[in-house]
């Protein structure tokens, strides 16, 4: 039976960071939530191993955790991450979220291990705007990576995009982008300054709500987090009016901040690189270590994790001026459970 909180959501997913490394140094990057924590490239010692994070799905699997999605940093620095989904229980659907670098003569491999669906992160089509968003010169690479997962059947293939100022002017091209696409999605994430600084660069994601709604031919609002769907004919094909039947690609919105309805459907806890249950991305102090990692530890770690979630963030992290704060009020009354030793 699914674990609920106290505010009757289901835990029914679960996101595992498998490292904080990663090969990029994406400006925006708040490395789930954690801080700019990337080291060198070798694997570290404070990562889960392969058999940890196995059992971690198996025992969140007794309580009807359907989805795992694995992410990083980079998740294809694991070497072994073929070898994690294949193990993954069968009953779990798979994804993963990459910045598609390594797809390329890997992503074959990775759906035959039984990775189910697949978000590349790509902020830009113009190669000169992704390197410096980047700080990497894996243009190419990232649009071969993105070649191979299709070619491997991971159809749809969901574009990341990260909504601030920098990347604002870039949304109409790389909507037509996905239209004109078939087997891409996109999905715009809303740039969250509270934990990725740079207040500055956050723009009102209500205006992009507004310019898709003008633009699409249907909407529908997706369960999780109560998130809209917009499906976009390509420009050219949406000016000639006689088509009634035309081409759509799926855009969809991620827009979490100060958005209590986007919190009142998570159904979603994470877990971080270094074995840590986190009940919210947002959060800095429920970070709930899993002891010696027995099966027994990994199920009280889980309990009690879903028992101190928050209801909604944002009455939590409230703004102070041009910044973020703790909310002295509400944490005196709910004051968050101690982690395990």
């Amino acid at each position: 039976m699914a674990l609920e909180d106290e505010f009757n959501r289901e835990v029914t997913g679960i996101r595992v960071s498998l490292t904080d490394r990663c090969n990029f140094d994406c400006v925006y990057c708040h490395n789930e939530g954690l801080g700019d924590t990337r080291g060198p490239m070798d694997a570290q010692d404070e990562e889960m191993t392969a058999g940890e994070v196995v059992r971690i799905l198996e025992v969140v699997s007794e309580f009807d955790v359907e989805k795992v999605k694995f992410t990083g940093g980079e998740p294809m620095l694991r070497n072994d991450l073929e070898e994690i989904i294949q193990r993954t229980p069968d009953s779990m659907e798979v994804s993963m979220t990459t910045n598609g670098t390594f797809l390329p003569g890997r992503a074959q491999d990775l759906v035959d291990a039984g990775l189910d669906r697949v978000n590349v992160s790509q902020d830009a089509l113009d190669r000169e705007h992704f390197t410096h968003l980047t700080k990497s010169g894996a243009y190419d690479r990232v649009l071969e990576g993105v070649e191979a997962a299709l070619d491997a059947g991971l159809d749809p293939v969901k574009l990341n995009m990260v909504v601030f100022e920098p990347t604002a002017g870039y949304i109409p091209e790389m909507v037509d982008h996905v239209a004109k696409n078939n087997g891409l999605q996109l999905q715009l994430i809303e740039y969250m300054p509270e934990i990725s600084g740079n207040p500055q660069w956050a723009i009102d994601i209500e205006r992009v709500h507004d310019w898709l709604a003008e633009r699409a031919e249907r909407i529908e609002r997706r369960e999780m987090h109560g998130r809209a769907r917009y499906y976009v004919a390509p420009e050219a094909q949406r000016r000639r009016e006689q088509d009634s039947d035309v081409d759509t690609g799926m855009v969809e919105i991620v827009d979490p901040v100060e958005n209590a309805d986007f919190c009142a459907n998570c159904h979603r806890v994470r877990v971080t690189h270094d074995g840590k249950f986190k009940g919210c991305l947002n959060r800095h102090d429920d970070l709930r270590p899993m002891g010696e990692m027995t099966r027994e530890e990994i199920r009280e770690a889980f309990r009690a994790t879903v028992e101190s979630r928050v209801p909604y963030y944002g009455e939590y992290f409230i703004r102070d001026g041009d910044g973020w704060t703790l909310n002295e009020k509400y944490m005196e009354t709910h004051e968050p459970q101690p982690a395990n030793d």
